[in-house]
């Protein structure tokens, strides 16, 4: 069954557009806070996902804090109402502007990745009289077996230190004093569908945190990061993860001690299902060995089949006639311009609205404008009811 769109509203819009459903994300937003409260867990957004300033606007009034990768980020959580209390500092390559900004605005927390970047952070609070709080990102060298282009946690990944490093690092944090360490960070992937790899992850969470244990550190707050994933087949049927059992995971083999934080990171789970790239049909191409549909929107506006090989369910919104097998592509001159290959849709005409849906995520937030192409705007379901047709 498709999902209902209000096409006569688009009809008043230029596509490709992203349009978003408030419900599905503030549903979202209440079933993660629900869950999470029962462990009291603490939940930073992913801004990286989507930034988005109404989607932050959304999230930030639901009490989440953040987790940004950039000075950017840090900029757009906070004119969308994050506090700074809430915002945590992650990222391989934090330039010294950005460690300025996050010192300037009080941001909860630094994630630091290496040893250079730790002491970094020091020369940097120390000159502005300040004291860094930062959290180890541990690289636990475990294979979320996700796609090889969104695993972050073995040990040929760029991100992170290496669990054999942990020594030198407290080593180091001894003899420094603008620093304090306040938690250890893990994140080992992105739309991890398994429950293996989290499995894995309580182990070395487990066997890292006994080992500082014994170098006298109490760890105040743990991190777990994200990486819960989302179902694109079945956009429809199942909107919302299953954050119940993935808190219970974590409850289970990884309990809190007293006086401890968890966290959580989610993006993806957050905001992939709430948001759809709304294109028109420009052309209906049939060539020597294939049907192609061309539409008006390409990988400049989602890029994600042409970079991962991701899939993306797409619905005809104009047509119940009899079902055909397209190849959906876009207008960029480039062959790797295509969202799907030999896909059954409801016969296609020029002017159809077409819905590639499960796009609030690492998609509009990665749109581009090659070929000076212009960006997609973005609509959302509790506003666009007010156009005027």
């Amino acid at each position: 069954m498709k999902k209902q769109f209000p096409i006569e509203k688009f009809k008043k819009l230029q596509t490709p557009f992203y349009y978003y459903d408030t419900d599905i994300l503030k549903k979202t937003l209440n079933t993660i806070a629900n869950e999470a409260n029962k462990y009291n867990y603490y939940i930073h957004y992913a801004v990286k996902a989507n930034a988005n300033p109404r989607i932050l606007s959304i999230i930030s009034q639901a009490g989440f804090g953040a987790d940004c990768v950039s000075g950017g980020e840090i900029r757009a959580a906070l004119e969308a109402g994050f506090p700074a209390e809430k915002i945590v500092f992650a990222g391989v390559g934090k330039a010294d502007w950005e460690i300025e900004l996050g010192l300037d605005e009080d941001i909860s927390c630094f994630n630091v990745e290496s040893i250079p970047e730790l002491e970094v952070i020091n020369q940097i609070a120390a000159a502005k009289g300040k004291i860094a709080n930062v959290a180890i990102r541990i690289n636990p060298e475990v294979d979320a077996h996700t796609h090889s282009h969104i695993t972050t946690g073995t040990k040929e990944d760029k991100f992170g230190i290496n669990f054999d490093q942990i020594n030198k690092v407290i080593n180091t944090l001894d003899s420094i004093s603008s620093v304090k360490l306040i938690g250890i960070h893990f994140h080992i992937g992105s739309q991890i569908n398994e429950i293996e790899p989290f499995a894995a992850l309580f182990v070395k969470a487990i066997e890292i945190e006994r080992y500082l244990t014994q170098r006298r550190i109490f760890l105040e707050n743990i991190n777990f990061g994200g990486g819960l994933g989302i179902d694109y087949k079945h956009p429809n049927s199942n909107p919302i993860p299953d954050f119940k059992a993935w808190f219970e995971i974590f409850h289970k083999h990884f309990p809190t001690k007293p006086g401890q934080k968890i966290h959580f990171e989610p993006g993806r789970s957050i905001v992939g299902q709430c948001g759809s790239l709304i294109s028109k049909v420009l052309y209906v191409k049939e060539g020597s060995f294939r049907r192609f549909v061309v539409l008006d929107a390409g990988f400049t506006d989602l890029i994600r089949p042409a970079f991962y090989g991701a899939y993306h369910k797409i619905e005809n919104l104009s047509s119940d006639e009899a079902q055909d097998i397209y190849d959906v592509v876009g207008p960029v001159c480039e062959s790797s311009d295509s969202f799907a290959k030999a896909v059954k849709l409801n016969k296609a005409h020029r002017g159809d609205y077409f819905a590639l849906r499960s796009a609030g995520a690492y998609g509009e937030i990665m749109a581009m404008q090659y070929n000076c192409r212009s960006l997609p705007k973005s609509y959302f379901s509790d506003s666009i009811q007010d156009l005027k047709i």
